[in-house]
């Protein structure tokens, strides 16, 4: 693919350098004169050293045979403006990172619609997203989320004594709007019809809005224990460590953020309604202790600091803390640290450019919907439905879907939900479905 990104610092380098190394026509956007010679010199890509919102620069950069623009700097200014020019000038596919703060106002307003960009994300959020699952779904053999985060998807083994054992899909009633998308039994992976019977051991991959998600879950593995409650420190009060509070606290995770900067304190006091914030710098043992972070279920390292982040975490295993999840932000020592980490009490090491590169990935295609997520004997794709197809202006039901075709979530605007029956698929509307190689081209034509 031809692909530019604007944006040298840490996530676009990352990326720049990845996606170099997969065969891609790359160009690279970089105000900063000393980060372009430097990438120039390391990369095999096109290197442009000038303001991404210029329209000369997006010419050198041939803008003209783009076919994924990424936008990723720092500046929500720069990046909104790029991509929305780029989008302007007929770029097929526009990804735009922004800070997390614009992106929780998406409910407020349709930034992608007005800009005209494809897809909006943040690299904080993706982040805290990686660590919250950990906390929220220990039990999970995968967890995933789509559709904005508003839909998440599970795989979990069935346990023996489960009552969904024997059980159809028509029979299961399972929880309304949550759906059994994929089920794998020993080698044999099916994407189940409405007689497909759940058999112990199946290992069941899920879809739902993530509370009630979380009630199939415990039903298929015959778990009932109450999870809310679960006692989590956060060492960092920046955007990471923000992030991760605001998505556990709408679980009744009792949460205690520690922050050295007492200004940083304020400011979480004001925004967040049921965290603890103490101004205190984790980094020192006293602190902890005095603290009393023995047989505290979660200690998360979320500082700018690899090596503080790092060393927090064996401090805090020490001293009694149950699981250590980290935020390292470089992708090589996240993976050196998530292989090896449990030898000294880290459960897992999250890095952003790593999340960010997993986010990007599914737009590098040339197919006419994006994967979102392969599965063994299927994948969870993506489509927009173009006026005059033959799904757009009808209810669920009244289309005849493929076999081997499971509809997992709808996003009309800015709502997604795993679509009913009853629902309308609109023009525009942007459809997730688990589908077999068999049933791909079937569903993509009935979207197209």
């Amino acid at each position: 693919m031809n692909i530019i990104i604007v944006g040298a610092g840490e996530i676009g380098r990352h990326l720049a350098h990845s996606l170099s190394q997969e065969a891609h026509s790359i160009s690279v956007v970089e105000n900063d004169a000393d980060l372009a010679a430097e990438l120039e010199q390391s990369i095999d890509a096109k290197v442009v050293c000038s303001d991404g919102t210029s329209v000369n620069a997006l010419a050198e950069a041939n803008v003209g045979e783009c076919e994924l623009f990424l936008s990723l700097t720092s500046s929500n200014t720069t990046n909104l403006v790029s991509a929305s020019i780029a989008k302007k000038m007929s770029v097929p596919q526009v990804v735009c990172r922004v800070h997390p703060g614009l992106q929780r106002e998406e409910w407020l307003f349709d930034f992608k619609g007005h800009f005209g960009i494809d897809h909006l994300f943040s690299s904080e959020r993706l982040a805290a997203i990686e660590l919250s699952k950990f906390i929220r779904n220990p039990d999970s053999l995968a967890v995933e989320e789509i559709a904005r985060g508003r839909i998440e998807l599970q795989q979990v083994r069935v346990d023996a004594k489960s009552d969904a054992v024997g059980r159809s899909m028509v029979t299961l009633k399972a929880p309304e709007r949550t759906r059994v998308a994929m089920i794998s039994r020993g080698g044999d992976h099916m994407v189940p019809s409405a007689e497909t019977v759940i058999e112990a051991g199946d290992i069941v991959t899920i879809f739902g809005e993530p509370r009630k998600l979380r009630t199939l879950a415990e039903r298929m593995q015959r778990k009932r224990g109450d999870r809310d409650g679960l006692r989590v420190i956060i060492f960092g009060g920046g955007e990471y460590g923000f992030s991760l509070a605001q998505m556990l606290e709408s679980w009744d995770c009792r949460v205690r953020i520690f922050e050295k900067d007492e200004a940083i304190c304020h400011s979480l006091a004001d925004r967040l309604s049921n965290t603890t914030v103490i101004n205190a710098d984790a980094t020192v043992v006293a602190e902890l202790q005095e603290e009393q972070i023995d047989g505290v279920d979660f200690f998360v390292a979320t500082s700018g600091s690899d090596e503080d982040n790092v060393m927090t975490c064996l401090q805090a295993h020490t001293l009694g803390a149950k699981n250590c999840l980290t935020l390292i932000h470089r992708a090589d020592y996240a993976a050196a640290i998530s292989s090896s980490g449990k030898h000294f009490g880290i459960a897992a090491a999250v890095s952003p450019r790593e999340a960010t590169r997993r986010e990007i990935e599914r737009f590098i295609t040339s197919d006419r919907f994006h994967l979102v997520k392969t599965l063994p004997g299927a994948e969870v794709i993506e489509m927009r439905v173009t006026k005059g197809s033959i799904a757009a202006g009808h209810m669920v039901h009244e289309i005849d879907w493929p076999e081997g075709c499971v509809l997992v979530g709808l996003m009309h605007g800015t709502h997604s939900d795993v679509p009913g029956p009853d629902d309308v698929i609109q023009a525009d509307d942007h459809v997730y479905a688990v589908v077999s190689g068999k049933a791909r081209k079937a569903f993509v034509k009935l979207l197209d």
